[in-house]
């Protein structure tokens, strides 16, 4: 009878010693990665992206990229706690949204801006990033998955306005090609801008002339044709967002052309008097 007594008393004690353990684990593990935690615990949904959080000097360094400032309206996508957003309001002047699909991170980012006195120009939302509609937005915010980027690219070139800023810690967009890269404590950090849609073929005037081009595009990326005069000679076009510089090949030496898409329009943006149309034969953009 005292050995049993003795024996329950040991299975006790170890019982008692492995539950303190596991606490302790659970708890060191938390304090890692409450998010993963909560997700295992079934206390929030599966998530597509691990979170991860952005280091204030990559914060920083995105934030700077994107040229964000007061007025601006960011949206960051897998918000987490809200730093980024909470960065760009509080030093910037910026307002916007942050969604992200873990109710405590969404809480803790919440109670943050409210600390702040930045509830009134940011907010955070419990809310499926891929249901996020994004056309209000003047800067897009990442820190996904590569996998997760290209599912987004397609919403971000369709609902983003030309000029638009993407910027993603990490990881990049495939064959779409940032604007700049930096490396920042070790890590990359890319930036995109949303370009406008110049593919096609547009009837140039200038000069008393007309020229027809032929443009086709890959995201920023245009190449084609200016035939003038029965002459075909290759069009160089540099375009950042809704802005672009053209330069013409002409007999009697280069002209360049700087200008803005407006719509099926391009627009002259310094003193020289030229404009074009699109006429049709559009390629899509990427």
């Amino acid at each position: 009878m005292i050995r049993s007594a003795s024996l329950l008393r040991r299975i006790l004690n170890f019982g008692v010693a492995a539950l303190a353990v596991f606490g302790l684990l659970l708890a060191v593990a938390y304090a890692v990665d409450g998010s993963a935690v909560r997700q295992r615990l079934g206390l929030t949904p599966k998530l597509d992206v691990p979170y991860v959080t952005t280091r204030s000097v990559t914060v920083d360094a995105m934030l700077d990229m994107a040229e964000v400032e007061a007025g601006d309206y960011l949206i960051d996508l897998g918000t987490g706690d809200g730093r980024i957003l909470i960065a760009a309001a509080h030093d910037r002047g910026a307002s916007g949204l942050g969604v992200d699909l873990d109710p405590v991170l969404i809480r803790q980012a919440r109670d943050e801006a409210a600390d702040l006195g930045l509830s009134d120009r940011i907010d955070f939302i419990e809310q499926d990033l891929f249901e996020t509609p994004l056309g209000e937005a003047d800067v897009v915010t990442l820190f996904l998955l590569p996998e997760v980027n290209l599912r987004l690219r397609p919403r971000l070139l369709a609902q983003l306005r030309p000029g638009a800023r993407v910027v993603s810690n990490r990881f990049d967009m495939g064959d779409w090609e940032p604007d700049e890269e930096r490396r920042v404590a070790g890590y990359p950090a890319y930036l995109w801008i949303i370009p406008a849609d110049v593919s096609g073929t547009w009837q140039m005037e200038f000069d008393g002339r007309t020229a027809i081009l032929d443009l086709g595009q890959q995201f920023q990326q245009v190449s084609g044709t200016a035939t003038i005069d029965g002459v075909s000679r290759p069009a160089i076009v540099n375009l950042v967002g809704e802005s672009l510089h053209i330069t013409l090949d002409l007999a009697n030496g280069q002209r360049f052309f700087e200008g803005r898409i407006d719509g099926d329009r391009l627009v002259s943006t310094n003193e020289d008097s030229w404009s074009a149309m699109r006429t049709g034969g559009e390629v899509a953009k990427g």
